[in-house]
């Protein structure tokens, strides 16, 4: 099922810490990054925190930009986005700033939890996800009762932490500042516990003032049917890759990538790379491998477009390609229509020899742009 695109945001000092321990908030950042934050926020469909910032922090978590909110407004958007407090125990203060600014606010939390905020007379739609706090519960509440696709997740370090740790981030903005703060006392960004593995790629960095932005993505890829945040990076990767092609009036533009378990790029291609008028995604990623590579065996091959079952170009089709080299899981954003083929069924091909194909639907029409003209 679908959820929301999870970014978190955080600012640290050099050695890691959130804040000190001192009675006033501890400033990580300037001017600057403060209004990228801001417009961060006017992106995004929803802001969540934990308790534990609401009692630490005592958050407005606005838009202040009246631009922004302006052009949100412009775009059919709220003029806020929605507000969104996570609590096990509901035990919050109801004079918080959380509940008094903004547009629409809601509470997530347990049953107890509901209770006693519904006792406190919290200001926010008050949503009971069962006897524990399940997050992945949340982040389809959100989707699919709130419309959410973009949700900035602003803190705390228990909130990033358990988010991390079920794999359920997509993104980690990350600014780091020139301090050291140095007390054991203070708050951290992540704590102890298992986390998704794998390396993070780094996908962007900005100096800010004094300040430096890094963007990471998590790589490794989920296992059989499961989805991971890192999925969906690797098939964005895949859709922007198919734009790279050749326009051709006979066949589709394709993206492809080779993932090792371990979320190590093995190999990317695309539709009539290199010059080849014939050669397909899939073919031109495999054929960077190294048959040999045990890694294949556990990888992931992510295509913009479902492999083809047929082809009169080469003798094999890109499923027969794939099961050939050892792969045993597939992730696509669209499967074939039956423009050049009619009834394509790469999937069924692989899925027939035991390997597993997932489907993201989500990113069908980034893999279906580069091949607009097709359509006239």
């Amino acid at each position: 099922m679908p959820l929301p695109h999870v970014l978190l945001s955080a600012a640290v000092s050099l050695d890691g810490y959130l804040d000190d321990t001192g009675p006033e908030r501890l400033l990580l950042s300037g001017p600057a990054d403060f209004d990228r934050v801001d417009e961060v926020r006017a992106r995004a469909d929803a802001i969540l925190v934990g308790a534990g910032t609401i009692r630490a922090d005592n958050p407005r978590l606005l838009v202040n930009s009246a631009e922004r909110r302006a052009a949100r407004v412009a775009a059919g958007k709220t003029e806020y986005p929605l507000k969104v407090a996570v609590s096990g125990g509901g035990e919050l203060d109801p004079a918080a700033r959380f509940w008094h600014t903004g547009g629409e606010k809601v509470l997530l939390t347990t049953d107890d939890g509901a209770r006693r905020a519904r006792e406190l007379g919290i200001g926010a739609d008050v949503v009971a996800l069962g006897p524990e706090l399940d997050w992945h519960a949340a982040l389809e509440y959100l989707h699919d009762r709130r419309g959410v696709r973009r949700l900035m997740v602003e803190g705390g370090g228990t909130v990033h932490s358990q988010l991390l740790q079920r794999e359920l981030a997509d993104e980690l903005q990350l600014v780091l500042a020139p301090l050291l703060v140095g007390d054991p006392a203070a708050p951290r960004l992540f704590g102890p516990g298992a986390y998704q593995g794998g390396r993070l790629a780094l996908v962007g960095t900005r100096r800010i003032e004094d300040v430096v932005l890094m963007r990471y993505r998590p790589t490794a890829p989920g296992t059989g049917e499961r989805v991971a945040p890192a999925d969906r990076y690797w098939l964005e990767v895949a859709c922007e890759l198919a734009g790279l092609c050749p326009p051709s009036q006979t066949a589709f533009s394709v993206g492809a990538v080779v993932v090792a378990a371990d979320g190590s790029e093995l190999a990317r291609g695309y539709s009539r790379e290199g010059g080849d008028p014939v050669v397909h995604a899939e073919e031109a990623a495999l054929a960077k491998t190294d048959p040999s590579d045990a890694r294949l065996a556990g990888a992931t091959v992510y295509s913009s477009l479902e492999p083809c079952a047929r082809r009169a170009s080469r003798p094999a089709p890109c499923a027969r390609l794939i099961l050939d080299a050892g792969v045993r899981r597939v992730v696509t954003a669209w499967r074939e229509p039956d423009t050049f083929v009619a009834g394509a069924d790469g999937s069924g091909v692989l899925a027939a020899q035991g390997a597993t194909v997932v489907v993201l639907p989500e990113y069908e029409e980034a893999a279906k742009a580069p091949n607009r003209h097709l359509e006239r």
